[in-house]
C-alpha cells in the first residue's frame, strides 16, 4: 500500500466524519493514537473533549443546547493496563469491559454493530494499542451496514505488528459529505507520524475543515515506561 499524505487526505474531505490515527513515531520510540470528531448539526458540533484520569470523554459545551446525547457523549479513550483503547461511541467500554474479562479486541466487538442513526448507519471504527516490554502493536476495527442496508453487518478487523517507524493507520467513518453519508470502504490507509507531537496535532487539526471540526486528541506514549504526552484541542473552550 502507498503511503499518502494525510494532511492532503484531511484538505481534501470535508466531511470525513469522526477518524483514529495509530502508528509508530519516526524515531521508533512512542506508539502514537489521534481521534477527532467533526459534526454538521448543532447538537453535534456542541462538544468538547475533556481529559478523564487517563482517558477521554465528550462533554456538551452548552448543557442547554444539548437535544440528544444518545449518540455524542462517551469516552473515545480508556486505558486498562497496558491497552489504550480508541473509538467513535460507547464501544470503548464494550472493548473495555471484554478485555478485562479476557475477551480479544475482536470478541469485545461482537455485540456491537453500525450506530442506529437512519439513514446513515455510521461505522463504529475502534483502534488499540498494546506496549509491551519496549515493543507494541495496534489494530483497528471498523463495524459497518452493507452498502447501507441495515439488514446486514459487515465486520473488519485490521492488525499490525511490529510496527514501522514513521508510519501508521488512519481510519475514519464517511468518505465525504453526502445525504445519507457515504460510509468508508477499504483498508485503513497508510500514513506518515513524525516524532513532534505538536507539530502532528497541529497539522491534523488545521486540515480539517474549518466548518465542521470540534475537537481532536493526540497521545505520544513511551514504548519503554508507557509514559504519555497528550494534546486536547476544542473548536469552543470555556
Amino acid at each position: 500500500m502507498a503511503m499518502i499524505s494525510l494532511e492532503q487526505e484531511l484538505k481534501g474531505n470535508s466531511y470525513p466524519g469522526r477518524g483514529i490515527v495509530l502508528g509508530r513515531s519516526a524515531d521508533g520510540k512512542h506508539a502514537v493514537a489521534a481521534y477527532f470528531i467533526m459534526g454538521r448539526s448543532e447538537n453535534s458540533r456542541n462538544r468538547i473533549f475533556v481529559a478523564d484520569g487517563e482517558g477521554l470523554k465528550t462533554q456538551a459545551f452548552d448543557e442547554s443546547k444539548c437535544t440528544d446525547p444518545s449518540l455524542i457523549i462517551y469516552s473515545p479513550v480508556r486505558v486498562l493496563g497496558n491497552k489504550t483503547i480508541v473509538t467513535n461511541g460507547d464501544q470503548t467500554d464494550t472493548i473495555y469491559e471484554g478485555m478485562d474479562h479476557q475477551f480479544t479486541f475482536e470478541q469485545s466487538l461482537r455485540s456491537r454493530k453500525f450506530e442506529p442513526d437512519d439513514p446513515n448507519f455510521t461505522p463504529r471504527i475502534s483502534g488499540i494499542i498494546r506496549c509491551e516490554k519496549g515493543s507494541f502493536n495496534y489494530a483497528l476495527s471498523i463495524l459497518k451496514s452493507a452498502e447501507g442496508n441495515p439488514e446486514s453487518c459487515q465486520r473488519f478487523t485490521f492488525t499490525y505488528e511490529k510496527p514501522l517507524a514513521g508510519q501508521g493507520h488512519f481510519i475514519h467513518t464517511y468518505v465525504g459529505d453526502g445525504n445519507p453519508l457515504p460510509s468508508f470502504k477499504g483498508e485503513p490507509k497508510l500514513v506518515e507520524i513524525p516524532d513532534d507531537i505538536d507539530a502532528f496535532a497541529e497539522m491534523l487539526w488545521n486540515s480539517l475543515n474549518a466548518d465542521n471540526k470540534i475537537s481532536l486528541f493526540v497521545r505520544y506514549i513511551d514504548t519503554q515506561d508507557n509514559s504519555t504526552e497528550t494534546r486536547i484541542i476544542n473548536r469552543y473552550t470555556k
